[in-house]
């Protein structure tokens, strides 16, 4: 009788994992979800950290991107994200401060670069002397009250000196995407734009380009914060946690970001 109960309690602790296995995979399979309001600059590598993430951790991602001003405004009226990924350090402050994201949660994820380009091989030199030579109709930037990379761009005119002759040439995309559109489709020649939307594996894919010095405008440091929308999100969270991870570092910086 000792040695059947004794294999009875073995069968059960047995059944037990098994039930436990299959609840946790399940588990797994069907995580949670996290709604993330992403800058505009940082969509690919995004995506690409997405597809790993959701791989490793079973929990699905809904992105959207666009300028991070306009994020601001949607947050602030309701919007249902759970994360932002700024492109400034000052939006995801100012919401935690207003209430509508979490103190502590705050951390820059990226240190984004500029870089003034063109889809012409021969046009962009790397020095970027193009901008005192002149010989284009138009320039591209993002606009710069709603995107930190379009006021990068207005502030590095204003330190080489160029800004005022060059603001009738300007052409304002909406953010930093369509500000790439313009000179990818050719209506602007050439336009400040993220490296990391010309860059892959560490490489600028095409044309000509120069990566703009640093001194020459503030830190673009991005922040990612928790919004108020996903304190009880357990999938937000993790891919806060998951940014920080070696792994998504490296997809950032083969696409040009530091941190």
């Amino acid at each position: 009788m000792e040695r059947d109960g004794y294999t009875g309690h073995r069968a059960f602790w047995f059944r037990f994992a098994m039930t436990l296995a299959v609840f946790l995979t399940v588990l797994v399979a069907h995580g949670d979800e996290v709604n993330v309001a992403v800058a505009a600059n940082f969509a690919a590598p995004m995506k690409r950290i997405v597809a790993d993430f959701e791989r490793d951790t079973g929990h699905k991602v809904q992105l959207s991107s666009g300028a991070t001003g306009k994020f601001y405004a949607q947050i602030r009226n309701g919007a249902p994200f759970d994360v932002l990924l700024a492109a400034d350090e000052e939006t995801p402050a100012h919401l935690a401060q207003e209430g509508a994201a979490i103190t502590g949660s705050r951390f820059t994820y990226a240190i984004g670069r500029l870089v003034l380009w063109s889809p012409r091989s021969d046009f962009v030199d790397v020095d970027g002397k193009v901008l005192q030579r002149g010989n284009f109709d138009h320039i591209a930037i993002a606009n710069p009250r709603l995107a930190p990379y379009g006021m990068a761009a207005v502030e590095v005119l204003r330190s080489l000196g160029y800004y005022d002759a060059l603001v009738p040439r300007i052409v304002e995309g909406e953010n930093i995407a369509q500000a790439y559109q313009f000179v990818a489709s050719g209506n602007a020649p050439l336009g400040f734009v993220a490296l990391s939307q010309v860059m892959k594996d560490g490489r600028i894919r095409e044309g000509s380009a120069w990566i703009v010095p640093e001194t020459l405008h503030r830190p673009i440091r991005q922040d990612a914060i928790l919004l108020g929308h996903g304190i009880n999100n357990v999938a937000a969270r993790t891919l806060l946690a998951y940014l920080r991870d070696n792994k998504a570092r490296s997809v950032m910086q083969s696409f040009g970001y530091a941190w």
